[in-house]
């Protein structure tokens, strides 16, 4: 048994597989990963954009379509549709075998949509009708207007990825939106338990930020490498918190699941720190880890399987109070990392569509 084969069966953690491109779709490598125990895979504009620019693999399709008339945004989503309906194939044994739990593929609205509530909610809706596959997450961005999206589209009785999840404050607001949507998709009749979702919560980038400044300001040095684990136990906590009581079993009473937290963007940045950092220090029952392909290998190799997620959460508590008191606004800080989340990802559509339309440019001159 692979360790995260282990992570699963011993430890109730779902590793997932934080990329997606078409070589691996068709030489196997997907495949093979899900047989060593990956249970789903997320991407975004980042992970498509460097798909799309670093494979010749998408450029007989792309070909076919600016040749019969298509135009180059709408060929972007006909290449990076096609890659998530084949990832989904793959993934549907584990969808049907975990009883809809595990076996989702992820793919994002487009990230200049990020601040227009209306826009994320007609574009989550299209790309789950475009993609009508039971193991299909529509990720939306945990902005100020992506949590109203995110309400609606959980009302309609559509699965979920919440992506861009940076602070304690932003997250109690999507647990909010989860649970509001679920009443108001069981008030018109739905079935709650039709519903799938994830939170993804950002990891890695927080101890970037932070111990940016931390250094900037010379505050205590040895809370550097320390936000972003004391951070995601806390949402841990606030995750089992929100998950029961009166509120949550009227729901669970009628079939609704808990809407796991992902901890997302787990390689770790900083050369200094461990490289399965992010992954030995948040394991544990009811969620997910998302894993680039060095950190998988890094797990297996030395990776700790080992209940850690709510261990030492009053030291966590602690290291967010000596945050505080060293002038770090954790709340600042999730905000910031936001507009860079939404900023890259939108940086990294412009160029992928960029170079698609000078390939378009020289088909026509062909």
């Amino acid at each position: 048994m692979t360790k995260l084969q282990q992570l699963f069966v011993e430890c109730g953690q779902s590793p997932w597989l934080d990329n997606l491109t078409r070589p691996y779709l068709r030489d196997g490598t997907l495949a093979r990963m899900v047989s060593q125990g990956i249970r789903g895979v997320t991407a975004n504009p980042t992970i498509f954009a460097r798909a799309i620019q670093g494979s010749d693999e998408y450029d007989d399709q792309f070909r076919t379509l600016i040749t019969t008339g298509t135009n180059v945004a709408d060929a972007y989503w006909e290449l990076v549709i096609h890659d998530v309906e084949a990832a989904c194939a793959v993934l549907r044994p584990t969808f049907d075998a975990s009883e809809g739990t595990d076996g989702f593929v992820s793919i994002e609205v487009a990230p200049e949509l990020a601040r227009d509530t209306d826009a994320t909610v007609t574009a989550a809706r299209d790309l789950h009708e475009r993609i009508a596959l039971p193991n299909l997450f529509v990720k939306i961005p945990a902005t100020a207007e992506g949590v109203p999206a995110i309400r609606a589209m959980i009302s309609e009785g559509r699965s979920i990825n919440i992506t861009l999840i940076f602070s304690l404050a932003r997250y109690a607001e999507v647990i909010d939106a989860y649970l509001d949507g679920l009443e108001r998709f069981a008030a018109t009749g739905g079935d709650p338990g039709s519903v799938q979702s994830v939170a993804s919560f950002f990891v890695s980038r927080v101890d970037t930020e932070v111990d940016h400044r931390l250094d900037a300001d010379a505050y205590d040095r040895d809370l550097r490498g320390r936000a972003a684990v004391a951070q995601a136990k806390l949402a841990y906590e606030l995750f089992r918190a929100r998950f029961s009581g009166d509120r949550w079993d009227r729901l669970a009473a009628l079939g609704a699941h808990v809407q796991r937290p992902l901890w997302a963007s787990t390689s770790t940045k900083d050369a200094a720190y461990p490289d399965t950092l992010y992954v030995d220090s948040l394991i544990g029952p009811d969620t997910v880890n998302t894993l680039p392909e060095a950190t998988i290998a890094a797990f297996e190799d030395h990776g700790r399987l080992a209940r850690t997620i709510d261990t030492d959460v009053e030291d966590a508590r602690e290291v967010m109070h000596r945050l505080e008191a060293a002038g770090i606004d954790m709340d600042d800080v999730g905000l910031t990392l936001e507009d860079h989340g939404v900023a890259s990802f939108h940086q990294s559509f412009q160029d992928v569509l960029g170079e698609l339309d000078t390939k378009a440019r020289q088909l026509a001159i062909r």
